[in-house]
């Protein structure tokens, strides 16, 4: 596709604001794993978080059709969000100095990219469909996107610090995602298919059970947790 064609900037077009609809989770988790770091930290974490994460999206969208169709895959990225939303609501350690800043950095930088990673299975699949297999195209779109992604986290860092309740919200957006990616994995399909036939709901009504369930579970682990440091 030419980039002086209109098809090329209707395809961009698309992209991005596919992938600005479907980054909004992933901007919430950027704001929680940089909210506990300095101010100068948090805008690093932001910018190398979300450049980094943008990259590995690149990378997985070129294969997501494949990635998407191997069994358990959804089922460890459901696990791996579960243990990024309880680890987002535990307090930071409260040790001063520079090696412990750095060490929050990168915990925030890794936080931010694996969750991204996860979250990014199913998003990516839209995105892949937009640029109808034009690599220059995709690569362009998602990069044209980190601006944009860095934008939203940054706005959001601002409420959670105004209104810290949110991190509890933003906690629990990552154990519902965590639920329906759980259901979706190609590996559970015939279970789950049994379950829908058993309680006599859609597939769809299931995931959405599946999530609020994952949403209760994180914040009840995270809480159980937060109280048992509080007792220590």
């Amino acid at each position: 596709m030419e980039l002086s064609s209109a098809a090329f900037w209707i395809a961009l077009l698309q992209i991005i604001w596919v992938n600005i609809l479907l980054s909004g989770d992933n901007a919430v988790v950027i704001a929680l794993a940089a909210r506990s770091l300095p101010p100068a930290q948090q805008k690093k974490a932001i910018v190398v978080g979300s450049a980094a994460a943008i990259i590995m999206r690149i990378v997985l969208t070129l294969v997501a059709a494949k990635l998407l169709l191997l069994p358990w895959l959804k089922l460890i990225g459901a696990l791996l969000l579960v243990y990024i939303g309880v680890t987002l609501l535990l307090p930071e350690g409260e040790e001063d100095g520079a090696g412990k800043t750095q060490g929050n950095l990168l915990t925030a930088i890794r936080t931010i990219m694996i969750a991204d990673l996860v979250m990014s299975l199913d998003n990516v699949v839209a995105v892949a469909a937009a640029a109808m297999g034009d690599t220059t195209l995709l690569v362009v779109g998602l990069a044209i996107s980190i601006p944009l992604v860095i934008f939203g986290s940054t706005l959001l860092l601002k409420v959670i610090e105004r209104f810290p309740v949110i991190v509890w919200v933003g906690a629990a957006l990552l154990g519902f995602i965590a639920g329906e990616l759980l259901v979706g994995d190609p590996a559970l399909q015939e279970p789950v298919a049994r379950i829908d036939a058993a309680l006599g709901v859609t597939q769809h009504s299931f995931a959405l059970m599946t999530g609020a369930l994952g949403a209760v579970l994180v914040l009840a682990i995270g809480k159980v947790l937060q109280m048992r440091q509080k007792a220590d």
